[in-house]
């Protein structure tokens, strides 16, 4: 059964995440909780979405994700280093993060609508850069709605997790 107004892109992230046993999680700055609130909505979320960290001010990205000092906010080595970052804090197996300037102008010499989304899994990391048209609002949308299926496309190359550190299931 799929969750009211839930996407095809979460309906299928909340099925490979419940049968593969995939812990998913986010790192946002750009779309300040808008992420985590899509992804909670999933189908059994709470069996699956480890969370979410806002994290504006970049020495919070610093001392928490451990972005490297003196890196450009709006950019592909912040969103695959915030993504990092959480991957490790939730001990996730899969994490997106979502950084840029949703506008309406534009900010640090970047053009509004300039985002990028890192990924994360124990084995690699990459991004997606894109350049996105419209006020805030929208740009944050389309934002979100990409993080969803970038979560998604890269869940499908996961195989099920191993045991959970800290999971009390030794014998």
């Amino acid at each position: 059964m799929t969750a009211p107004n839930e996407t095809p892109e979460l309906e299928r992230l909340s099925e490979l995440a419940r049968t593969r046993g995939l812990r998913v999680s986010v790192a946002e700055s750009l779309t300040s909780g808008r992420l985590a609130n899509t992804i909670g909505a999933g189908e059994s979320a709470s069996d699956w979405f480890a969370g979410g960290i806002v994290a504006y001010f970049t020495e919070v990205k610093e001392r928490v994700l451990g972005l490297t000092p003196g890196t450009d906010p709006t950019s592909a080595a912040c969103a695959e280093q915030l993504a990092t970052g959480a991957l490790r804090l939730f001990e996730a197996d899969i994490c997106v993060s979502t950084t840029g300037v949703g506008g309406p102008g534009p900010e640090g010499g970047h053009p509004a609508g300039t985002v990028y989304l890192g990924w994360a899994t124990a084995e690699d990391s990459g991004h997606r850069r894109l350049a996105l048209t419209g006020d805030p609002d929208e740009v944050l949308s389309a934002s979100v709605d990409v993080a969803v299926r970038l979560l998604a496309f890269h869940a499908e190359g996961l195989h099920p997790a191993g045991p959970r550190r800290g999971s009390g299931g030794e014998d």
